[in-house]
């Protein structure tokens, strides 16, 4: 399939394309929005925000680490992801401290608290999937599709980019103007 529009003769038919319910990028944005309105409710049992959960399920999983490489798994960025650590360890979930190892590091971790807080949650995937009525086959499916869409759409990103342009940088700074 052919995802870049052809230019028609028809000027109008070049226009369809511009129609909202041919985005797929919207379909995305609606359905995570529809996701979010799920996992707000059944998070609230936990005390948590849906980014706060993604948080606790990197850390529930990997244990200890930068917080760099905790943003790196999230895909955040240090600005927004500073102040939900610093909920999350107000709330008592999560300690954040100096790396020994490397002073400009800030490694966090799980405290007992939050560590207790997983027993809880792994409700949460469950209800998640009955939310959806797919069986796990049509999400794994899914899954593997939209994550075979991101690496697209990276590699995408980072052509676009240039050489001398990060995608990061392209996705701040889209219209190149410094």
């Amino acid at each position: 399939m052919n995802a870049t529009p052809t230019p028609h003769a028809d000027p109008a038919a070049d226009l369809d394309w511009l129609r909202l319910d041919h985005q797929i990028c919207f379909s995305l944005h609606a359905a995570s929005r529809a996701f979010n309105g799920v996992y707000r409710v059944l998070l609230k049992e936990l005390g948590l925000t849906y980014p706060q959960y993604l948080a606790m399920l990197v850390l529930w999983e990997r244990g200890e680490l930068p917080v760099k490489k905790l943003g790196e798994h999230l895909r955040l960025d240090s600005g927004t992801l500073s102040p939900l650590l610093k909920r999350l360890e107000a709330a008592g979930l999560v300690v954040r401290e100096r790396s020994a190892r490397d002073e400009r590091s800030v490694v966090v971790r799980p405290t007992a608290q939050g560590t207790e807080l997983r027993e809880r949650a792994v409700r949460v995937p469950h209800r998640i999937v009955t939310a959806t009525g797919f069986d796990l086959a049509e999400i794994g499916d899914l899954k593997a599709r939209l994550d075979t869409l991101t690496a697209a759409l990276d590699t995408a990103a980072a052509l676009e980019a240039g050489p001398d342009r990060t995608p990061t940088a392209a996705a701040e700074n889209p219209t190149g103007c410094r």
